[in-house]
């Protein structure tokens, strides 16, 4: 991850993981329309979708607020609410949900504006998702919001430019990164075979246990922040970047948290 701040300016250039190689560049106070008007017009989407186990799905979205819960259910509710101006204006970032060969997909995003990419503040989205807990989600992609993500049991990817990231409940392989925001995960299990990758460019990343893994490899790294841990790790914090790491078990599976600037957390409930 390469970064450059300069006055105001912040240039971020990160690479998501192998799946799904792309660049990433976003500026912190020009990327999205200054002008704020009071949505006026409101339009909601309400779809039903049988997905069969270990279809992936993949949600796309400009201006968002994301919610996904899974339970028990055997297909995926997808329910839409887009707030803008006028309703001329939901032109400009239509609702798609289109059941494809590789999987789900469900899109949101703003049309271009001449050669820039839309980004308009005015034009906001509430993206609420009800899964089966095993549904995986192969890639949630969203410019500004919030994402909150919770009992998913199978695979997240999310990467959120700018916004907090809240997830409780996972299991599985997760990957969780946020640009400019945070990234806090709760009573989530570290499971054999799957993997947890933390990421934020620019805020804090917490982490709480219910109780400490049984085993688990643990990798922290922050380059502008603190590392605070309730289980044990082996440091190197007096100068440059602050790294922290442990081995639980036989260190299957592995955690891995990294951040530019901000601290990093780890708490454990019940230390038993």
């Amino acid at each position: 991850m390469k970064a450059l701040v300069v006055s105001v300016l912040l240039i971020h250039v990160g690479t998501e993981s192998s799946r799904s190689p792309q660049h990433h560049v976003f500026f912190a106070d020009s990327a999205v329309s200054a002008v704020n008007v009071v949505p006026d017009a409101t339009d909601r989407v309400s779809r039903v979708v049988p997905v069969a186990a270990g279809v992936p799905i993949r949600v796309d979205a400009t201006i968002a607020d994301v919610t996904i819960v899974g339970s028990n259910r055997p297909d995926v509710l997808v329910e839409i609410v887009r707030r803008a101006p006028t309703s001329a204006d939901f032109a400009r970032y239509p609702v798609v949900i289109d059941e494809r060969a590789e999987g789900l997909h469900i899109t949101v995003l703003q049309a271009a504006s001449g050669n820039e990419p839309g980004r308009d503040a005015n034009f906001k989205t509430e993206i609420t998702i009800a899964s089966p807990a095993t549904a995986v989600f192969q890639a949630v992609r969203v410019f500004e919001g919030r994402i909150k993500l919770t009992n998913l049991k199978a695979a997240v990817d999310v990467d959120l430019r700018r916004g907090p990231v809240e997830a409780t409940g996972l299991a599985g392989r997760i990957r969780l990164e946020s640009g400019i925001g945070s990234v806090d995960v709760k009573d989530s299990e570290l499971t054999r075979g799957g993997m947890m990758r933390l990421r934020v460019f620019n805020g804090a990343l917490r982490v709480r246990f219910a109780r400490v893994p049984a085993s688990a490899r643990i990798l922290a790294v922050t380059f502008n922040g603190a590392i605070t841990s309730d289980i044990p790790l082996t440091k190197k914090d007096r100068f440059g970047p602050r790294f922290g790491e442990t081995t639980i078990g036989d260190g299957d599976p592995v955690m891995s948290m990294d951040v530019v600037t901000g601290d990093i957390t780890i708490s454990v409930e019940s230390r038993r």
